[in-house]
């Protein structure tokens, strides 16, 4: 596993690294030895925040991109929380992986259309290689990672889709037209 430690707003001394390294080493065993994994430790400088001290971690698999993230009162709590969590994500990787054949299909596409207007601000920026895979797989990246909608490049068509958790627990598909 190569590990590589960020700290934003907080240093990141050799106890907290080495500490960090010891935590997510035991993610080693259950993933391939090239693995790349990297933790970006923070402070949140707001004073109305209690739980100030962040651990992200983003997990590049052979297959998935693992992403977690964690916060606490304290750093060592966020990263031990942050481990959990990805583990529980690893597990049912792998699990997802040999049974793969059991896999069912995404359900039909639907369209979201926002209900109202309303005026909002762009409050951080993310940038990612979009990989081409099948809905199916992008539904499996999906609930990996944790987040409600997931943004890929269509192996069939090379277009741009994205797949979304529905509030009565199915996922939606949007083509464009």
């Amino acid at each position: 596993m190569l590990l590589t430690v960020k700290g934003k707003n907080v240093e990141v001394t050799e106890s907290l690294r080495g500490y960090a390294e010891r935590k997510l080493g035991k993610l080693s065993k259950q993933l391939a030895e090239q693995t790349r994994v990297e933790l970006e430790l923070a402070v949140e400088r707001n004073p109305s925040i209690p739980d100030g001290h962040v651990a992200e971690a983003t997990v590049w698999t052979k297959g998935p991109v693992l992403r977690a993230r964690e916060t606490s009162a304290d750093m060592k709590a966020s990263i031990d929380l942050l481990v959990e969590k990805l583990e529980r994500q690893v597990v049912r990787y792998r699990r997802k992986r040999r049974h793969e054949h059991e896999w069912h299909a995404a359900p039909p596409a639907e369209s979201a259309v926002p209900d109202e207007e309303s005026e909002m601000t762009i409050v951080k920026t993310k940038q990612f290689t979009l990989n081409p895979m099948t809905p199916e797989e992008a539904v499996e990246q999906l609930e990996l990672i944790g987040h409600d909608f997931f943004v890929f490049r269509n192996a069939e068509s090379g277009e741009i889709n994205v797949v979304y958790r529905r509030r009565d627990g199915d996922y939606g598909l949007i083509e464009p037209a």
